[in-house]
């Protein structure tokens, strides 16, 4: 890393998170571009980091993460709700869960039709192949040189893995052989960012490698205070690191890449956003961008939990002596459970018929056990996160003052919209079905949670909302786009300043179906190439129109969820 005294750049990037640590690596591949990263967090190097099974460890410590927490939630029964995200170098693809989800082709198409001109399906998968190297090799639909590691763990050698395969398969459901290829839709082994047994995260997959470049420079334990704006051009940041202010100009473009909490946050700080916000808060008001800080969505689950009638499930493994073995194999040679993110098969399918593609997910775990890696219960068990994966509830991100040290006011209003709420009850009910179909019979104990008793429209309502949790999943709040509310352009430009970008998942139009960090990470290598000015990779016409035209002959839900 080069240690340049110089404040004068041609980018710089604020997080060097998902999306910072690709924008680093492939600006500074040109050895003419001096581009600065600034990072609020420290090193990845901890064991807890590197090894797959530690996932809850690094994601509920302040060190490695910042320990967000909502104003209280209207519709959650007035729940104040956990928002962790990444401060460490990776930010958050070095304390999440590692699940490796692109989303549905028409999630894309929606981006484009929502006004994110070139970013449908066919613009963005070269760039999902660009950036993996996956397991099974390149096809259509795969890549086999990029930098992340795609596997499927351990190969579910634990045979309730393949048990809820069958079991969707008896309930009527697809099959897909691979859910980040043609076919999304149905039930299928599950991929992780893991690569020989160790988290594939970008400051492992594309940071360290470009580190050694003289024209890169990361500078780490820094706080951000606002992006300088004159004329309605962004010129530099201001940031603390070590006890003293310093100035970064930039001669080219400040790129923001702090996350969809983090972004829009710094866009106030900086005087961009709505002008009645930024006043009330004490914040010079440079430019009215109105969308700032809104349309913020996120993924919201709940886990559906079982006994289990044979001692086969990770619930025998969390003993003291257990989790000692599992790290001393993984430390001797990064296989076993520790090399595992132990959601090794998964499922997509739609709430009811008339969903045009899936809006339900599944992660299927063999283990009854809590986010923070607690037992749920004394026993055996295994459990399914199941949520409502196209939400229409939208809440905000806003300054609460002009002090970069106070964290934002969020607000995600989970369930605010009636759709929302039949979405789960759906969920409930389909996931009820499966887990009862006979490839569970000589496995599967008493329901936990939500419990039998649970059935009516309004039971079911009052479970979810003292059940449901993040699946932290933030997005959105600077969505890309064309109409009033739009942050960036479809070049990822924040509109109406010059040489000022918010690159991250802040920008989606809207939330995918399925974990973020996958398509984060594309749109960040799509995006490298429009701020070099590279022609844009190409799709295969054929591939893109299956993927995206695949319709399933799966029944839709066999009750009436209205």
């Amino acid at each position: 890393m080069s240690q340049n005294n110089s404040d004068s750049y041609d980018y710089i990037i604020v997080g060097a998170g998902s999306a910072g640590c690709v924008l680093a690596n492939r600006l500074s591949e040109n050895p003419t571009h001096k581009v600065l990263l600034l990072e609020s967090g420290g090193s990845d190097k901890s064991i807890f980091i590197k090894m797959p099974t530690a996932l809850s460890i690094p994601m509920n410590t302040p060190k490695y993460a910042w320990q967000f927490h909502t104003q209280a939630e209207p519709y959650l029964d007035n729940r104040e709700m956990h928002c962790p995200r990444g401060k460490v170098l990776g930010g958050s693809s070095s304390i999440n869960g590692m699940v490796y989800v692109r989303g549905h082709a028409k999630d894309f198409d929606e981006w484009q039709h929502l006004g994110a001109q070139g970013w449908d399906y066919q613009a963005c998968l070269p760039y999902f192949q660009r950036a993996e190297t996956y397991y099974l090799g390149k096809n259509e639909y795969r890549g086999e040189q990029g930098p992340l590691g795609v596997n499927n763990g351990n190969q579910m050698q634990n045979p309730l893995y393949q048990c809820f395969i069958d079991a969707g398969k008896q309930a009527g459901y697809a099959v897909s052989a691979d859910y980040n290829g043609q076919q999304q839709e149905g039930f299928a082994a599950m991929h992780m960012t893991v690569k020989n047994g160790v988290r594939s995260s970008t400051s492992r997959e594309y940071l360290d490698p470009a580190m050694k470049r003289k024209n890169l420079t990361v500078i780490t334990k820094v706080l951000v205070e606002r992006v300088e704006i004159e004329d309605q051009q962004a010129t530099g940041v201001h940031y603390q690191h070590a006890g003293k202010s310093r100035y970064a100009m930039a001669n080219k473009e400040v790129i923001l890449s702090a996350g969809a909490i983090g972004s829009p946050h710094l866009l106030q700080l900086s005087g961009i956003g709505d002008k009645d916000v930024l006043e009330s808060a004490g914040v010079e008001y440079k430019h009215h961008l109105p969308g700032v800080g809104q349309n913020l969505q996120d993924h919201l689950e709940f886990y559906f939990q079982y006994k289990c009638k044979q001692a086969i499930t990770l619930n025998g493994r969390l003993g003291l002596i257990s989790k000692g073995l599992i790290g001393a194999r993984w430390l001797l040679n990064r296989s076993g459970l520790g090399a595992t993110n132990h959601f090794e098969s998964c499922a997509f399918i739609r709430s009811k018929a008339q969903v045009e593609w899936p809006d339900i997910q599944y992660h299927f775990l063999p283990a009854a056990i809590r986010y923070d890696g607690k037992e749920a219960f004394s026993g055996h068990g295994f459990q399914v996160h199941v949520g409502h994966n196209k939400p229409k509830s939208r809440g905000h991100v806003l300054l609460q003052s002009s002090n970069p040290k106070d964290a934002p006011k969020i607000q995600f209003n989970y369930l605010q919209h009636p759709d929302d709420i039949e979405g789960f009850r759906a969920c409930v009910r389909l996931t009820r079905e499966i887990i009862e179909q006979s490839a569970f019979d000589a496995y599967r104990g008493d329901e936990i949670q939500p419990g039998k008793g649970v059935q009516s429209d309004e039971e079911i309502d009052a479970f979810v909302r003292q059940a449901a949790e993040s699946a932290y999943h933030p997005s959105c709040s600077c969505k890309m786009g064309e109409d009033d509310m739009a942050v960036v352009n479809s070049q990822t430009q924040v509109r109406g300043v010059r040489a000022l970008r918010v690159v991250d998942a802040s920008i989606f139009p809207s939330i995918p179906n399925g974990n973020l960090n996958a398509p984060t990470i594309m749109l960040a290598e799509k995006a490298a190439d429009m701020i070099l000015g590279l022609s844009p990779l190409a799709a295969d016409h054929a591939t893109v129109a299956i993927a995206r035209d695949w319709q399933s002959t799966q029944r839709g839900s066999s009750f009436d969820i209205a």
